[in-house]
């Protein structure tokens, strides 16, 4: 399987496990306000929860996982799964400044309030750390410092 594929399936398995850390929160109740399944939904207009199920898996597994495999020899970190941690907290900025103003939740997501960037931030390390780990363990004879490298 080609790094990019690697990658994909790395981002679809970082992907579920983030949206049963969504389903836990909203089950406990904590921060009903930070959807980002309903926002998706919303910036995408429609009412149904499911296109914005939708866009996540393909966020996740397409465009991170796809962008991972090809930005990981370039990361910071001298395991995957910390090149995954640095990755997710890019992507967890690039939400910050982007998706959420998009979404109407302002800058960091402040208008939801100040929990929303705390929340957000663990749940993009954990994503990330799935992420690298999964590619990591899917590249079993190559070292994150030098792909080409055996293990030591």
């Amino acid at each position: 399987m080609q790094s990019i594929g690697k990658g994909m399936v790395a981002g679809f398995v970082a992907t579920v496990v983030l949206s049963l850390l969504m389903m836990m929160k909203a089950a406990m109740g904590l921060m009903p306000e930070l959807n980002v399944i309903a926002m998706l939904s919303n910036m995408m207009g429609e009412a149904s929860s499911v296109m914005g199920w939708v866009a996540h898996f393909v966020l996740g597994t397409l465009v991170w996982g796809g962008l991972f495999a090809l930005l990981a020899p370039h990361l910071p970190g001298r395991t995957y799964w910390l090149k995954g941690v640095a990755f997710g907290v890019v992507a967890w900025v690039l939400m910050m400044v982007i998706a959420m103003p998009m979404a109407g939740a302002g800058l960091f997501g402040m208008a939801l309030g100040v929990m929303a960037p705390m929340m957000t931030l663990i749940l993009h390390v954990v994503f990330g750390a799935v992420l690298g780990g999964v590619y990591g363990a899917l590249h079993p004879q190559a070292s994150a410092i030098n792909p080409a490298a055996p293990h030591s």
